[in-house]
């Protein structure tokens, strides 16, 4: 390259950092934030997810040995401090059959409700409502159980949401209606479920018509 050609190659590119060198520079630093903030959340994920993982292990030593005072005092911590992990959720539902178990039924309410109201994955949404539907139905609290089972269920939940749903409408004496969510519930749930669709059947013959 000559001194010429070279020359022109610095102010050509003099002109083009002051047209556009502001600007790059701007960029260049909001992707290195942006990387550095990207960065630093998954590290804080993971600290997030170990110690939570930690909480669990408590818990479910807390469940093994029958320690209802600590069962509760570790999935409030859990609810409190991690809530945004999946170990959360899974506290929840040890915890609520742990106070259940014990005869702590508001209790374990409480930790149903939690579940349905935070819970990351659906399922465990599921699940948590399937099992407050039951204890609602225990207190005869058939319209909050079916409200509480009325929202669109996933494909795998529709079958024993359907069965849900039936014994409450059985409960409230509404035959037609459970006979219905019954069917509903046969017509949904795997061949494979022998021993479910067995007793779904029961009930649906135990109605009658």
């Amino acid at each position: 390259m000559s001194y010429h050609d070279e020359q022109e190659s610095i102010e050509s590119l003099k002109a083009w950092w002051t047209q556009w060198g502001n600007s790059t520079t701007w960029v260049v630093l909001i992707v290195l934030v942006a990387a550095a903030s990207w960065n630093g959340w998954n590290f804080w994920q993971r600290r997030q997810a170990a110690e939570a993982s930690v909480l669990y292990d408590q818990v479910q030593q807390a469940v093994a040995s029958g320690d209802k005072a600590k069962v509760s005092r570790v999935a409030a911590d859990m609810e409190d401090k991690f809530s945004s992990t999946a170990y959360a959720q899974m506290t929840a539902l040890s915890a609520a059959k742990a106070l259940y178990t014990a005869g702590d039924e508001p209790a374990a309410k409480a930790q149903l409700q939690w579940t349905v109201d935070h819970a990351k994955d659906d399922e465990f949404r599921q699940i948590a409502k399937l099992r407050l539907a039951s204890l609602l139905l225990d207190e005869k609290a058939y319209d909050a159980g079916l409200a509480l089972l009325a929202e669109p269920q996933s494909d795998a939940f529709k079958g024993v949401v359907a069965n849900g749903r039936g014994d409450l409408l059985a409960a409230q004496g509404k035959r037609d209606d459970a006979r219905t969510a019954y069917k509903l519930a046969l017509d949904t749930l795997p061949k494979t479920d022998s021993s479910a669709r067995q007793l779904i059947q029961f009930k649906l013959d135990a109605l009658g018509g």
